[in-house]
């Protein structure tokens, strides 16, 4: 991976720290290996107060507008505390905003503002997370990257996992510290310059994709495929009737979506976790698998879904609807099963790059992410399901 950053454009944010995240932050939303569809955060630190980046911002085209200003020593004095819930958190960040036309802010926020660096960077790096959704993923990035990498075992995003940050660091030297990894998750670097912070994002991800490309064989990426319109328009069809709205199928017949539907134990394997966890809200934990019969490969998915809701919910949880948002087709590859064409573009994005990390993380020894209930705690997250209900 390379450096996108240009000396020339950034001058002429040399002295407007909140112009430079903006620049820093859109060269890291422009690489899909980075981040995904809203995926990832930055922040900086002025006078007192943290700009970071704002709900319903992606970080490709994000703008000064999208960075919510937030006391920082209010986010720093949530950290301390020994229970927040998540959806009173994002209350008493609004409250501690300094202008309130701003977007709610990350549920990263209270995580970057304990981080003593002006400039924070977090993306959802395929190449290192894949590294860690192994069996053996820990001691590999541990080898890899040394002892001024802190490693943190996978904790639910939002406060626990800012509590657990803060708690875990309370004894150590940052200035030691190259970057963090949270495996199954992501990454986060840091610097008082946003030129440093930025490049040691692209260093990590560097050094795992160097491993990957030494130690694993894939087949292209993109190459035409062989599907069957009419078997598409049937899966769509089908998935229809149960979200009771239109389907806009888009194919994934890639050799690399081929060779993953052909794997001799694709039922398990497909549900071993997502690529890190905020997928599993735009993918839902597993997909359908689809043999010879379409409406068979369906129903089970609508039974095993419905299983998986009974088996993790509780009394107060709102079930989403029962419909696959993509699809694996035996021999062929998969497809996208969004209710418009925006949705099954992310969709097909996010599977794209998942098979991918998939098929990687075989070759290493296994895929294993997340397991079913951290996938369900994470999907049925209590702010998702705050805006059911209302």
């Amino acid at each position: 991976m390379k450096s996108l950053y240009d000396n020339t454009i950034a001058q002429q944010y040399s002295n407007d720290p909140l112009g430079m995240l903006v620049y820093t932050s859109q060269l890291l939303g422009q690489n899909k290996d980075l981040v995904l569809h809203g995926g990832g955060n930055t922040s900086v630190k002025m006078d007192g107060v943290l700009y970071v980046k704002g709900s319903g911002w992606n970080l490709d085209n994000i703008e000064k507008e999208g960075f919510s200003p937030v006391n920082l020593e209010t986010l720093i004095s949530m950290a301390k505390r020994d229970e927040l819930s998540d959806t009173q958190m994002v209350k008493e960040q609004r409250e501690a905003m300094s202008d309130q036309s701003f977007p709610n802010p990350s549920i990263e926020a209270i995580l970057h503002a304990i981080i003593p660096y002006d400039f924070v960077d977090h993306t959802h790096a395929d190449a290192v997370v894949t590294l860690t959704n192994t069996p053996n993923g820990k001691k590999l990035v541990q080898e890899l990257y040394g002892e001024n990498m802190l490693l943190i075992d996978y904790v639910m995003p939002g406060f626990l996992l800012a509590k657990h940050i803060y708690e875990v660091t309370r004894t150590i030297d940052w200035n030691t510290l190259n970057g963090i990894i949270l495996l199954n998750h992501g990454v986060f670097t840091f610097d008082n310059d946003a030129k440093t912070a930025y490049e040691k994002m692209i260093a990590i991800v560097t050094k795992a994709e160097e491993y990957l490309e030494q130690h694993v064989t894939l087949p292209c990426r993109d190459c035409p495929g062989e599907s069957d319109p009419k078997v598409i328009e049937q899966i769509a069809k089908a998935v229809e009737s149960i979200r009771d709205c239109p389907i806009f199928p888009i194919v994934i017949d890639s050799p690399r979506a081929k060779l993953l539907s052909i794997f001799p134990h694709l039922k398990r394997l497909v549900k071993q976790g997502e690529l890190t966890p905020e997928h599993v809200i735009r993918i839902k934990p597993f997909p359908a698998i689809i043999e010879e019969d379409i409406a068979q490969g369906i129903e089970t998915f609508t039974k095993e879904y419905q299983a998986y809701f009974d088996t993790y919910s509780k009394p107060s949880h709102l079930c989403l609807d029962l419909a696959p948002r993509y699809a694996i087709i035996k021999g062929v590859g998969a497809v996208a099963l969004g209710k418009d064409e925006k949705e099954s573009g992310i969709i097909a994005d996010i599977v794209n790059h998942t098979i991918t990390a998939i098929l990687c993380g075989e070759q290493l020894g296994a895929w294993i992410s997340l397991s079913l209930a951290d996938m369900f705690e994470m999907e049925y997250w209590e702010l998702e399901q705050a805006k059911l209900k209302k």
